[in-house]
C-alpha cells in the first residue's frame, strides 16, 4: 500500500480510538454513577472512585491492549507520559487560567505518595528480573504489589473523606440527575465497549481488507514515521489518553474547582501506575528499558517540582504554570532527540 494512504489510515484509525476511549469513558462513568447513586452510595465516594477512575480509564485501555499484543513500550511509556503530561500541561495550563490553590491534606499526603509511587516504579524497573534481549521487566509479583497498594491507598482515601464529611468539612452536593436503570446499564455497555475497541484502534497492528494489508494506529504511525514505540507512547498515546484529564481540569480551573483540578491530575497519576501498570504487569510481565528508567527519573523530578511549587505559596500561579509548559516541551524535545538525535 502507498505509505502516505497507510499514513492517513493510521492517523484515521488513531484519531477514532482516542473518540472513542473519551466518549466511552463519559460513557460509563455517568451511568456507573447514576447506579451508584441509586444505592445511595455519597456523591463524595462516587466521585472520589468511579469518576477518577474513569478519567484514567483510557490509560487502561491502552496499556493492557498493548500488553496482551506485546507492545510492552507502550504500555510503559503511556503510563509515565501521560503522568508528565498531567502534571506539566493538564496543571500548567490549568494555573494559566486561575492560580491552582492546593489543600494542606494534598501536600502532606496525595503528593508524597504519587512521588513515592513513580520512586516505587522505578525501582522495579531497575532492579526486575534481565530478559533474553537484556531489558528489565516487570513481572507479575510487582504487579500484585501495585495493585495491593491501590486498593489500600483506595480504601484510605473513601475512609478520610468520609470522616471529613462527617466532621462538617465537606457539604454532601446534590446528586443531580440520575438516570433510569435500563439507560445506566446501557451506557456501561457501551461505555465498556467503545473503551475496549478504542484501546484496540489507538495500539493497533496489522489488517488486511479485501485483500489489502495496511497497519492501523500507533503501531503503523510508529512504523512510518520511524518512531519507536516508547516515543509514541511518550507523545501521541499519551496525551490522547489524557485528554478527559485535561478537559475536567481546565474546566474545573474555569469554575474555580482549583481543588478538583489539582486533586484529578495527582489521583490520576497514582491510579496510573498502581492500578493500570499493576493489571498490566499481572497479565503479563512489561519489559523496562533503559529509556523507560529515564523518563521514570524525570517524572520524580518534574513530581518533585511542582510539590515545591506548591509547597511555597500553597498554591502554583501563572508563572509557574508557563515554566511547567516549558519543561513539557523540553521533555518532548529530549525525547525525539534520543529516537532521532537530531
Amino acid at each position: 500500500m502507498n505509505p502516505v494512504f497507510n499514513f492517513l489510515i493510521a492517523a484515521g484509525v488513531l484519531a477514532v480510538g482516542f473518540v472513542m476511549l473519551i466518549k466511552g469513558a463519559d460513557a460509563f462513568v455517568d451511568g456507573s454513577s447514576s447506579i451508584a447513586k441509586r444505592l445511595r452510595v455519597p456523591s463524595l465516594v462516587i466521585g472520589l472512585t468511579i469518576v477518577a477512575m474513569g478519567t484514567s480509564l483510557p490509560e487502561l485501555a491502552v496499556s493492557v491492549t498493548a500488553s496482551l499484543a506485546g507492545s510492552n513500550e507502550i504500555a510503559i511509556s503511556n503510563v509515565t507520559g501521560s503522568n508528565v503530561f498531567n502534571l506539566l500541561v493538564v496543571c500548567g495550563i490549568s494555573a494559566l487560567f486561575v492560580p491552582l490553590k492546593v489543600s494542606r491534606a494534598s501536600l502532606t499526603h496525595e503528593f508524597p505518595f504519587s512521588v513515592f509511587c513513580a520512586v516505587l516504579l522505578a525501582v522495579f524497573g531497575a532492579t526486575g528480573e534481565v530478559t533474553r534481549e537484556g531489558m528489565g521487566s516487570i513481572g507479575r509479583a510487582e504487579g500484585v504489589v501495585l495493585l495491593t497498594l491501590f486498593v489500600l491507598f483506595l480504601l484510605w482515601t473513601v475512609r478520610s473523606a468520609m470522616e471529613a464529611r462527617k466532621a462538617g468539612e465537606i457539604e454532601e452536593e446534590d446528586s443531580g440527575e440520575i438516570l433510569s436503570v435500563g439507560s445506566s446499564v446501557l451506557r456501561i455497555l457501551l461505555g465498556m465497549a467503545a473503551i475496549k475497541f478504542g484501546g484496540d484502534f489507538v495500539v493497533g497492528g496489522d489488517a488486511e481488507l479485501m485483500g489489502v494489508e495496511f497497519s492501523y494506529g500507533a503501531v503503523a504511525m510508529a512504523r512510518l514515521l520511524g518512531m519507536s514505540d516508547t516515543l509514541i507512547g511518550l507523545t501521541i498515546v499519551a496525551v490522547g489518553t489524557s485528554l478527559p484529564e485535561l478537559v475536567t481540569s481546565i474546566v474545573a480551573a474555569r469554575k474555580d474547582e482549583v481543588d478538583m483540578a489539582v486533586g484529578n491530575v495527582i489521583g490520576s497519576n497514582i491510579f496510573n501506575i498502581l492500578f493500570i501498570l499493576g493489571t498490566a504487569t499481572v497479565i503479563m510481565p512489561v519489559d523496562f528499558i533503559f529509556d523507560n528508567l529515564v523518563d521514570t527519573i524525570l517524572l520524580i523530578i518534574f513530581s518533585l517540582m511542582m510539590w515545591a511549587f506548591a509547597w511555597t505559596r500553597g498554591m502554583i500561579v501563572r508563572w509557574e504554570g508557563a515554566v511547567m509548559i516549558a519543561c513539557y516541551v523540553a521533555f518532548v524535545g529530549h525525547a525525539i532527540f534520543r529516537v532521532y538525535g537530531v
